[in-house]
């Protein structure tokens, strides 16, 4: 038995927390309309179904299920980066981060595994037994290496913990990245609540490479304005050197 519509269109309305009322007035029709969708007693249009969706933000993948819930044929396709028409989109990520160098820069995507990345993050991920597919949530959790290598490790841990909150929210609870909370807060313990004082505007990872010092922040950027599931779950993170004797190892280690 396929989903129902109305059932999706309800679990959608509750993850983003808006009433029935609020909905039908943002998207123009009447709450007792959004009603008789999540009910059934009413059949929306294709146009209605990516009107609403638009309404509650839905990510472009959960578009499909909503139109396919509704017994409509799904709108956007899944392409892998190496087909014919991503050629464009390839050559611009390939450009951003080949432009990065000196410093580290990589692409993910929606469950933090690396799809691609720079000289200088190949030759840092090395170290930490990292290779393309690899999942960085994992990594955080799993491995001793960047355990023992990230100086501020408990600090960034909470800090992934809160953007991984926003990201699930944004996916519709997303299992991948709820999965990878539970984990890391079972790792921090009630450490999770330790927020007290005043913090900076950015916290760096601090790295110690057997003497070599890195403090990184970061940056993320994603293609705007795209249609296809996977372009638009696709992140690309830049970091940046949050201290000059780090812009200068970076410096060095490219020129290696």
């Amino acid at each position: 038995m396929g989903v129902d519509f109305g059932a999706v269109l309800k679990e959608w309305r509750q993850v983003r927390r808006v009433s029935q009322l609020d909905l039908g007035l943002s998207a123009g029709v009447s709450s007792r309309h959004i009603s008789f969708l999540e009910t059934g007693r009413s059949r929306p249009s294709r146009g209605m179904v990516l009107r609403l969706c638009d309404e509650l933000d839905v990510p472009v993948a959960q578009r499909n299920r909503m139109l396919t819930a509704a017994g409509m044929s799904p709108a956007y396709a899944e392409r892998t980066l190496s087909a014919d028409d991503m050629a464009p989109m390839r050559a611009a990520m390939e450009w951003t981060l080949k432009r990065h160098e000196p410093y580290p820069a990589i692409a993910m995507d929606r469950h933090w595994r690396l799809v691609a990345m720079n000289t200088v993050s190949e030759r840092l991920m090395a170290g930490f037994e990292v290779v393309m597919g690899d999942s960085l949530v994992d990594m955080m959790i799993d491995s001793k290496i960047v355990q023992q290598a990230l100086v501020n490790y408990k600090e960034i841990l909470r800090h992934m913990i809160a953007r991984l909150r926003v990201e699930s929210a944004h996916f519709g609870h997303d299992p991948v990245l709820e999965d990878g909370i539970t984990r890391m807060q079972s790792m921090l313990g009630s450490e999770v609540l330790n927020v007290d004082g005043i913090k900076p505007a950015i916290i760096p990872a601090v790295y110690d490479f057997g003497g070599m010092h890195l403090s990184l922040f970061s940056t993320i950027s994603q293609f705007g304005s795209t249609e296809d599931i996977a372009l638009s779950e696709l992140r690309i993170e830049m970091m940046f050197p949050a201290d000059e004797a780090t812009r200068l190892t970076l410096e060095a280690l490219a020129k290696a």
